[in-house]
């Protein structure tokens, strides 16, 4: 492991004050203190860097019965805009944010599942950013970045989408493609990332610092938090839970190998599932996956037999799947999250939290959760702002000691949102 300089030690206490005021909203020098564990008078000399440099202001003065008036800092959310773009095998989810990163304006542009010309995905971005500013009120000049999340494997360092199975694309220049077409810089990267992100920034992060993020969807993946810091691996693959082993000489999946966890609990193993149940079931008659999901949470709620023993072989494909990866990397803490953990999640929830000791070693067992995520809005979506964000804070010498790799461009110092 590198050694720590006295540098990276104060930018990761610059990175600490940052971050507890997103978690604790307006605070005073004292609460940040508190929170941290830094000294107050490290963190009276950060936050005079902070006023300094524009990312900090004066949200109020108030008043002590005694002594001297007090100010309570916040993030100044005008500092600029961001774009986070949850790019998917059937949508585009793009929302502008401000630095503060809350929302001010989103759009979704459906895609076609079964086409992957890359113009067309490209094309599809292009229009759910486009919608997105305009429903935001955002000018141009004051967007820092977009952060995007592509399906598959991607290497940020790079802008290189190097493997997305699902639309057989290889080593596409995704990140060039997008900056040529929206004029301003992009960061790239796989969603397991971004929902690991989002989740250490806004939610059970703040509490456990090993977990990990299972996102279902299409594709099916973790992303991975180990000691507060977000695992990549060799080449930023590591996550893919999803092309693991689950059944010997199984299932055919997109990725080519059999058996695959993706193939027993992505949106075509679902419909494999029920097929093998009832192979007339009008559910699969819908011509889109996301159609598909919301006919299964509708027959579910209707007590639908063929639905409700889906919904029984999924949990238990879950709760195996989980088991082994709770086993190896011993986790405290799991996360479902995704369009379809948004649809079923109610149903498959309780028989995995049930099932799941039977697949976990008993050491790992004490203190173990597994919940539905509480992220508001888009993780995905949300993890990819907050990556921008953190490479603009990176550029101020505020960056987090773990967080994205570097990009290979500046981002843009944008023009303030109240000119």
């Amino acid at each position: 492991m590198p050694r720590q300089t006295s540098r990276d030690l104060r930018n990761e206490s610059r990175f600490e004050v940052l971050h507890a005021l997103f978690s604790l909203g307006p605070s005073t020098r004292q609460e940040i203190a508190k929170h941290t564990g830094l000294s107050t008078a490290t963190v009276a000399t950060l936050v005079t860097q902070f006023l300094a440099e524009g990312v900090l202001r004066i949200a109020t003065v108030e008043q002590n019965t005694v002594g001297r008036p007090y100010e309570r800092l916040s993030i100044d959310p005008d500092r600029g805009r961001i774009l986070g773009i949850d790019v998917a095998e059937t949508y585009v989810d793009a929302t502008v944010y401000d630095v503060t990163l809350g929302p001010l304006g989103q759009s979704e542009v459906a895609l076609d599942e079964h086409e992957n010309d890359q113009a067309y995905v490209v094309g599809g971005i292009v229009r759910a950013v486009e919608a997105a500013v305009a429903a935001s009120g955002t000018r141009r000049d004051q967007i820092i970045g977009a952060g995007v999340s592509m399906p598959g494997q991607v290497r940020p360092d790079a802008g290189v989408s190097v493997f997305a199975p699902n639309w057989d694309w290889h080593d596409v220049k995704i990140e060039e493609l997008l900056e040529e077409r929206l004029s301003m810089p992009v960061y790239v990267d796989n969603p397991l990332k971004a929902v690991a992100l989002s989740e250490m920034w806004f939610g059970v992060g703040r509490e456990t610092k090993t977990m990990a993020v299972v996102n279902l969807g299409t594709g099916v993946g973790a992303g991975i938090a180990i000691d507060g810091s977000l695992l990549r691996g060799a080449a930023n693959n590591a996550g893919e839970w999803g092309h693991t082993l689950l059944q010997l000489d199984g299932r055919q999946c997109r990725c080519g190998r059999r058996g695959c966890v993706e193939a027993y609990l992505g949106v075509h193993g679902l419909e494999m599932s029920l097929a093998e149940i009832d192979p007339d079931h009008p559910a699969l008659r819908q011509p889109l996956q996301r159609g598909f999901v919301d006919a299964v949470a509708e027959g579910l709620a209707a007590d639908d037999p063929a639905l409700l023993e889906l919904a029984r072989r999924t949990s238990h494909y879950l709760a195996a799947g989980l088991g082994d990866l709770i086993n190896l990397l011993n986790i405290s803490h799991v996360t479902l999250t995704g369009w379809t953990t948004e649809a079923l999640a109610e149903w498959l929830l309780p028989a995995v939290r049930a099932e799941l000791p039977e697949h976990v070693l008993p050491g790992s067992q004490p203190g173990l959760t597994v919940e539905a995520s509480r992220v508001p809005g888009n993780a995905v979506a949300l993890g990819m702002a907050t990556f921008t964000l953190e490479q603009f804070l990176g550029a101020l010498g505020l960056a987090s000691p773990a967080s994205a790799p570097g990009t290979r461009r500046r981002l843009r110092t944008p023009a303030s949102a109240k000119s």
